[in-house]
């Protein structure tokens, strides 16, 4: 046990102050603080000294120096049963200090709010974060609190104990504060490694919001848990049961595509972190209904973004199929209610959630691979016609939106469309040519009108025999990506077949 006879308060967040106050008073514990802490507590009514009344140091630099101090780190340093440290502290009439609760400035927030360089830069705490640690390095015989949200912890712990704290709730309490003071410096880091366009420092920290805890992870004896570098993931769940570790994978691959689609408009449908069906006629319940044409079967079971708000005559479709999750730009009450009854769906307000421009990582083992994410928005001028049969201007569009679906598909991957609805899919095959059949099969299965049938593949075809494939099952435009030895014979192949060959100057692989 660790009597507390002497408290340093610093803090940015004043919320929930007055209990700690109370519970301070009650075991007659010492409040040392300064700045807008300090006026807060007198404002309370509550007997506090000021840093510099205790240091005998006035705060300097617009208080940019009033805690870095000798006598205050000496406070906080001192090993209580070392006698080399008692007599240091005698000599120099230094105090204990045995608690300190500090929370830094609101740097994060800074941030969100101005692009003032000036501004930003004053945010930086130095003198907290330096309490903070000194603190917790002493865990052994000082207390640290670093939040608001810990408060009610401390209170229940000095009353427990008499105004004394136990070794294992100090030696909690510290990995909190060093989890709290590598998070913070890791934003200032980040920061300026953005504004210097570093992307790829040599020392790489990445940092995380517990979000939440599913269940397990992809199978029951695994586990997991959701990070993000927001406080929270702009997503709104409006209804049903816990989202599984899977369900959070297939929500993050549907919103990545359906964020890429034209504005309050489209409708995909994901399985297994896969498209299996993408649409994006202007009429919303059509755009549902080909999209789901595409492929029924592997639909079942599947998630459904929506990227327009959803009605009621659209939530009585959809409540004809089973699906683990919906995702939409809002639900009307009339829908909310329709789709409510089935207690088990999770239906997701994504109106709020923005895909931002920031690198993706994947780990392996102890290793993070990390790049810049692949979501520019494609125009005309990102391809080149190298047929002499050219596109009219809706198959360029049919082109360009199967192309840009086909980004979205694990590799390798070809997307068949027509009407700017894909009629098949294949993916995530070690053969390009295996994709191919595939996504035949997928259309001749499931697609009952068979025109203008476009296809797109994420990379080039190496040989004539995957594109020549695509051609005898109907395709009469061809959209890939250039680079092969034998882009020749392939445009060669497209002139001998009377068909439309588009080149794409950029490859985009989805392994």
């Amino acid at each position: 046990m660790r009597k507390i006879k002497t408290a340093l308060i610093s803090i940015s967040d004043k919320k929930n102050l007055k209990p700690l106050l109370n519970i301070l008073k009650k075991n007659k514990i010492k409040i040392i603080s300064s700045g807008g802490t300090y006026k807060e507590i007198k404002k309370l009514k509550f007997k506090c000294f000021e840093i510099s009344d205790f240091t005998g140091f006035p705060e300097i630099l617009d208080g940019r120096v009033k805690t870095l101090h000798p006598k205050i780190h000496a406070g906080i340093l001192y090993k209580r049963n070392n006698k080399s440290h008692f007599k240091d502290l005698k000599n120099n009439n230094f105090q204990n200090i045995d608690l300190v609760i500090v929370n830094f400035y609101p740097f994060e927030k800074t941030l969100k709010k101005t692009k003032n360089h000036n501004k930003i830069i004053e945010n930086i705490d130095v003198g907290g974060p330096t309490m903070v640690r000194s603190a917790a390095k002493n865990y052994k015989d000082v207390t640290v609190i670093t939040s608001s949200d810990q408060y009610e912890e401390l209170i229940n712990e000095l009353k427990k104990n008499n105004g004394s704290t136990t070794l294992k709730f100090r030696e909690k309490m510290s990995q909190i504060a060093f989890t709290e003071t590598a998070y913070y410096d890791s934003i200032i880091s980040n920061y300026f490694n953005k504004i210097s366009n570093n992307l790829f420092p040599r020392r790489k920290i990445i940092h995380g919001n517990l979000i939440e805890t599913p269940r397990y992870g992809e199978n029951p004896h695994q586990k997991s848990a959701l990070y993000s570098k927001n406080s929270n993931l702009n997503i709104n769940q409006v209804h049903g049961k816990q989202l599984s570790y899977n369900n959070y994978n297939d929500i993050f691959a549907a919103l990545t595509i359906s964020k890429s689609l034209p504005k309050n408009v489209g409708t995909v449908i994901i399985k297994h972190a896969n498209p299996c069906g993408v649409s994006i006629k202007k009429n919303n319940l059509e755009s549902y209904k080909f999209a789901l044409a595409c492929d029924p079967i592997s639909a079942f079971g599947g998630i459904v973004s929506c990227n327009y708000k959803i009605t009621k005559s659209l939530a009585l479709e959809l409540n004809k199929l089973f699906f683990e999750v919906i995702i939409a730009e809002g639900f009307d009450t009339s829908a909310l209610k329709i789709l409510k009854t089935k207690k088990n769906l999770r239906l997701i307000d994504a109106s709020n959630y923005f895909i931002s421009e920031v690198l993706k990582s994947t780990s392996f083992n102890e290793e993070i691979l990390v790049q810049s994410e692949d979501n520019n928005k494609f125009r005309t001028n990102d391809f080149q016609i190298v047929s002499k049969r050219k596109p009219n201007t809706q198959q360029m569009k049919n082109l360009i939106f199967s192309f840009n679906v086909c980004r979205y598909v694990k590799s390798n991957a070809i997307v068949l469309a027509s009407n700017e609805t894909t009629v098949g899919i294949g993916s995530g095959q070690p053969s390009r040519l295996d994709s191919c059949q595939i996504a035949i099969d997928k259309m001749k299965k499931f697609t009952a009108t068979k025109s203008d049938i476009v296809a797109a593949s994420d990379a080039f075809f190496p040989f004539v025999d995957g594109i020549e494939k695509l051609i005898q099952s109907g395709v009469s435009a061809v959209i890939q990506p250039s680079g092969s030895i034998r882009d020749k014979e392939i445009i060669n192949f497209a002139n001998e077949t009377n068909t439309i060959l588009v080149f794409s100057k950029t490859r985009h692989f989805r392994h």
